[in-house]
């Protein structure tokens, strides 16, 4: 069952060039197969560049722990050399109106 997923990374690298693209291509290769779509802002910062990544869509994942583990076991080097914070939501597909779960 797919489930509502949003993340929000921020990527920072210093120096100049095209991170945004870098970003995008590190994205595509992370999420390959998963139903996510992301919009990606790119920042000037001093003498850095920062890439802001609203990613939303549906995934196989049932919890945010689940999503970590993915990620974790998935990205590639460069994630992590640019990662600076995250914010993870994975919210599981329920029956009827959340209150009960039978309707």
């Amino acid at each position: 069952m797919n489930n509502e997923t949003y993340i929000d990374f921020c990527f920072m690298k210093k120096g100049t060039g095209e991170f945004l693209n870098e970003i995008e291509a590190l994205l595509k290769e992370l999420f390959r197969g998963k139903r996510l779509n992301w919009y990606l802002e790119e920042k000037a910062v001093e003498d850095a560049w920062m890439v802001v990544a609203e990613i939303k869509g549906m995934s196989d994942w049932k919890s945010e722990e689940e999503a970590i583990m993915f990620i974790e076991d998935t990205a590639p080097e460069n994630f992590w050399k640019y990662l600076q914070g995250y914010k993870l939501f994975v919210y599981p597909a329920s029956k009827g109106c959340n209150s009960c779960g039978t309707y």
